[in-house]
């Protein structure tokens, strides 16, 4: 054997084998991603299934060819009542029971009068000091209807809430409660507008639009309509032909009618014309006679073709279409009352 050779090439294999190791050593390696970062790559098993999206179903060459690969699995009784519909469940317990929005419980009935408070208006009703329609009531849980008669102590009580309904009257509309003549009425336009029933403060003719209040409050219609109280009103006056200015002096005046003396407290020109005239007249009244500003007009030699109340006691019409009606706020009632 030749020795020589064999360590020769024992030496060279040795020599190979370190720079293969050396170069592997120089090799850059891959970066693994940190747990922490984002965007990090999860690697799925090789063996994992890939998931298809929603709506994609994978095709089997079986269902292809006509078979299907397995019978289809009967779904239990069970499974079904898990994933059946909420709208078709069956519904268990007893019905709900109906709520009628005209009935009050009564200890309510005594605390929105002002009597007491619900607590203590219960003691009342125990103690037999509370009748309705003449006969004493001691169930704590009684309820009133409508046109029940309620007495504590001998005294009628009435609980009805107050009501305030501003409307934009249209044209076409008599301001009465019923015509027996079958004519349209402004109880019409503002019938769905509380249960309680209310009342028109003051009048519109059939021709004039805009302001009417309706209330159930007796005291603050008798306010407003009473002279001594100046509720202002103002409207939107349109006549025949251009007004004269030394006709609105005469407005501002005083104009002699069959029932005295009546003025405007304010008259100015809407639109002013070329000679200073015009058709449009705004004016500020506070009195309360019938169709006042029409025969004012009438007596100066002028016609009404359009009347519009556009403020009344210093509720406007903004935001309010004509035919529609609105409920006031609490500081529009508060400020009617104080003023």
């Amino acid at each position: 054997m030749n020795t020589k050779n064999t360590g020769r090439d024992n030496s060279r294999t040795s020599r190979s084998n370190s720079t293969k190791t050396t170069k592997d050593s120089f090799k850059p390696k891959k970066k693994e991603a940190s747990p922490f970062s984002k965007g990090a790559k999860k690697e799925a098993p090789k063996n994992a299934k890939k998931d298809f999206p929603k709506g994609f179903k994978k095709e089997d060459p079986n269902e292809i060819a006509g078979e299907s690969a397995k019978p289809k699995k009967e779904v239990s009784a069970r499974d079904k009542r898990k994933y059946i519909e909420f709208k078709d469940k069956a519904k268990k317990g007893d019905p709900l029971p109906s709520f009628n929005e005209l009935e009050i419980r009564l200890n309510k009935y005594l605390a929105n009068a002002g009597i007491c408070s619900r607590r203590e208006a219960d003691v009342l009703i125990e103690t037999g000091v509370v009748s309705i329609n003449g006969q004493i009531v001691l169930e704590l849980g009684y309820k009133i209807k409508p046109g029940d008669v309620v007495q504590y102590d001998g005294e009628t009580i009435n609980a009805e809430k107050k009501r305030y309904v501003l409307l934009n009257k249209p044209k076409g509309f008599i301001t009465t409660m019923d015509d027996p003549l079958g004519r349209k009425t402004v109880m019409s336009l503002v019938n769905k507008a509380c249960r309680e029933r209310i009342y028109p403060v003051g009048r519109l003719d059939r021709e004039t639009t805009g302001l009417l209040l309706f209330t159930n409050d007796g005291d603050l219609a008798k306010k407003l309509t009473h002279p001594r109280h100046k509720a202002a009103k103002i409207y939107h006056v349109e006549l025949n032909k251009p007004v004269k200015a030394e006709d609105l002096e005469k407005f501002v005046a005083g104009v002699d009618l069959e029932d005295g003396k009546t003025n405007f407290d304010v008259a100015k020109f809407v639109k002013e014309g070329r000679e200073g005239n015009s058709r449009e007249i705004g004016v500020e009244l506070h009195s309360g006679k019938n169709r006042v500003v029409r025969r004012m007009c009438e007596a100066l030699g002028y016609e009404v073709v359009k009347l519009d109340r556009v403020q009344f006691s210093g509720l406007t019409k903004k935001d309010l279409p004509r035919g529609m009606f609105r409920h006031l706020s609490e500081k529009e009632v508060a400020f009617l009352k104080m003023s």
